[in-house]
């Protein structure tokens, strides 16, 4: 558990023009200042929340809620095992407008945690095994373990949080 880093501006891009700038105070009374951005808050997380379980990814009573002021996603849930745990917590981060992910996940079989490895211009799979694992050849096992945010080994942009596993 604990607060995951990624880059604001890179990610899947979730929101709509009206709900981007969430932490932007609209030009109106308090009251009806907070209410718009408590509202465009929880359309935030439900979006994130949509997104996680379009990728196939899920958790007992999984929770999620965005702030606008922060740009922190807070996830909440049990998820069945360690790689489902962090599947979710990256596609949470990898979404425009998030800075942090705020892990408070359970585990229901914890294993050792993964690392994880921010994409910078000229970086591939190949490099970034090489970098965690000692040999590209193992470049696999980092794309399976971001599938299904990953749809191609070739298809990784900078910005991008990707978890590194554990050698077995």
């Amino acid at each position: 558990m604990g607060i995951i880093n990624f880059i604001k501006e890179a990610g899947e891009k979730l929101f709509g023009a009206s709900a981007a700038p969430a932490a932007a105070e609209p030009a109106a009374a308090p009251a009806d200042a907070a209410a718009n951005l408590a509202a465009l808050n929880q359309k935030a997380g439900d979006a994130i929340a949509a997104y996680i379980r379009s990728q196939g990814l899920d958790a007992d009573n999984l929770g999620v809620t965005y702030d606008g002021v922060s740009h922190t996603v807070t996830v909440t849930g049990n998820a069945a095992d360690q790689p489902t745990k962090e599947k979710i917590l990256v596609a949470a981060g990898n979404v425009q407008n998030v800075d942090k992910v705020d892990d408070q996940m359970t585990v229901t079989n914890p294993a050792p945690e993964a690392q994880h490895h921010t994409v910078v211009a000229g970086d591939n799979l190949w490099k970034i095994a090489e970098k965690y694992y000692g040999s590209g050849a193992k470049n696999d096992v980092i794309f399976e373990a971001n599938t299904p945010m990953l749809k191609s080994p070739d298809k990784i942009y900078p910005g991008q949080v990707l978890v590194i596993p554990p050698l077995q």
